[in-house]
């Protein structure tokens, strides 16, 4: 009687794992295992790449390995220094899982369900490291902020690539001084980015528009 409770004990252990375990592995090409429902993954072949793999994801039912491209593979420009630890120093885009809560740009917004702000020359994007508003937006006339606007991004005056993007929320809560600011998914000039990603008019605008904070979405960002 023992050993068949033993094996009783050991059989059921075995049916348990067998039903909490995937099928299959997950197609997501890096390990996730937040609650989003939404993931964009940026995968670059080596940490100096200034190019990556740029794919966004659905998850299609409640296990982790349940997930469906809705948009890429796509070429996505990255920071001039690739994929690493972020800096204000430092032209890489930071490695990691961050949410995406809010988008902008400086033409009206054109579907995304994003929280959206439409900017002109007196928006900005604070990076002066000193100042307490380090890595917030920020609304002030150029000549009149209470910031080192030299140290500032100001968003109306760059150009065609800021017409849309999604803000990154990497080193906002909390921010920490000096570790880098002004993380955007946004439009690409074809070149490598300070530290942003950025894809094609098209794709990003598709993207936007599939984007949902009801479903949590978070962009991961890494080297294969």
């Amino acid at each position: 009687m023992p050993n068949r409770v033993v094996m009783a004990t050991a059989a059921s252990a075995l049916l348990l794992t067998m039903t909490a375990a995937p099928a299959t592995a997950s197609p997501l090409p890096v390990p996730y295992w937040g609650h989003a429902s939404q993931v964009i993954t940026v995968i670059a072949d080596s940490p100096t790449a200034t190019t990556a793999t740029f794919t966004a994801w659905q998850r299609t039912g409640g296990l982790w390995d349940h997930w469906q491209a809705v948009r890429g593979p796509i070429t996505a420009n990255v920071g001039s220094d690739g994929i690493g630890q972020a800096s204000e120093t430092t032209s890489k885009t930071p490695a990691g899982t961050w949410t995406l809560t809010e988008a902008f740009g400086i033409q009206a917004n054109d579907g995304t369900r994003l929280p959206y702000r439409q900017v002109g020359t007196a928006d900005w994007w604070v990076s002066d490291v000193k100042s307490p508003l380090y890595n917030t937006y920020y609304h002030c006339v150029p000549g009149t902020c209470p910031f080192n606007e030299g140290a500032g991004e100001d968003l109306g005056e760059a150009g065609p690539v800021y017409n849309h993007a999604v803000v990154i929320d990497y080193n906002r809560n909390p921010v920490v001084p000096g570790a880098g600011s002004a993380f955007f998914l946004h439009i690409s000039s074809g070149k490598p980015t300070a530290g942003c990603v950025s894809i094609p008019a098209e794709d990003l605008k598709a993207v936007m528009a599939w984007l949902d904070p009801a479903q949590q979405p978070v962009i991961d960002i890494a080297v294969r």
